[in-house]
């Protein structure tokens, strides 16, 4: 696959997976590309957890080893994801200049704080708590509602009871 779309590559030929009946295989496609990426994706949210999903996509596409033209291009796009760089390196936010992003004097990646949460931790996380509280209480009410209403119908639907003479 080539096109505008592409954002970063991933191995895709004589890729080993599992198969049916336990056994493996050895495939080849965009399939075994799009699982190694999620996979890429699922490691960096494991360490960086407070990180946003933009910049995720900006970790993987900016430690990616560049292929072909200097640059983005239609057949690599930003280039072959590294998951080593990706979970290691300092990769400033986006919308920070180049000069922040430039190597250590010593060579190698360097390690981030971005897995932080902003401030004292009760930022956007807190309001997200707070509304999901406020939903589940909406939901626990209507369902007790709910239930009140049914229980007083069938009681209205009882037979009165029997008068033994």
């Amino acid at each position: 696959m080539t096109g505008p779309k592409i954002d970063v590559v991933a191995p895709a030929v004589d890729i080993y997976s599992t198969s049916i009946d336990g056994k493996y295989r050895k495939g080849t496609g965009t399939s075994d590309a799009t699982a190694i990426v999620a996979g890429a994706v699922a490691l960096i949210r494991s360490k960086y957890p407070y990180l946003p999903a933009r910049e995720v996509v900006h970790r993987l596409t900016a430690t990616a080893i560049d292929k072909g033209p200097p640059g983005r291009d239609d057949e690599y796009g930003y280039g072959v994801i590294d998951i080593v760089a990706a979970l290691t390196a300092d990769v400033p936010p986006l919308g920070f200049g180049s000069a922040t992003a430039s190597a250590p004097a010593g060579g190698g990646p360097r390690t981030t704080a971005a897995a932080e949460p902003p401030g004292d931790g009760l930022g956007s996380d807190n309001a997200a708590t707070v509304r999901g509280l406020a939903t589940l209480g909406v939901i626990v009410a209507a369902a007790v509602t709910w239930a009140v209403i049914v229980r007083r119908r069938r009681r209205g639907d009882d037979p009165p009871p029997r008068i033994s003479r």
